[in-house]
């Protein structure tokens, strides 16, 4: 996923330094030996891509914090895409796989 991510913004010139920042800090994530992993629960990355106006992602982002989703400092900046008054946001959460 982080590469079509990446293919994503890349191809269409997107504020990608900024954007790699936001996904390389947010997918540093310790290793555990395997002992410990059999014991827990596996946690895997899903990552949510808001594009649209810059009052149709805030008020998305909004409404997501609303219904307890997720809080608004939990998304990226907005950032521009290459088409004119579109942006896009990025929220990476964990999410366990069973």
């Amino acid at each position: 996923m982080m590469a079509q991510v990446q293919k994503f913004v890349k191809n269409h010139n997107f504020a990608q330094s900024e954007l790699q920042q936001y996904l390389d800090g947010e997918l540093n994530t310790p290793i555990l030996n395997q002992s410990s992993e059999n014991q827990l629960p596996k946690r895997e990355p899903i990552k949510h891509l808001l594009i649209g106006s810059p009052k149709a992602v805030t008020s998305t982002i909004h409404y997501l914090q609303v219904i307890g989703y997720a809080s608004i400092g939990d998304w990226s900046p907005l950032l521009p895409t290459a088409n004119p008054g579109e942006v896009m946001s990025i929220l990476i959460r964990q999410i366990l796989m069973q």
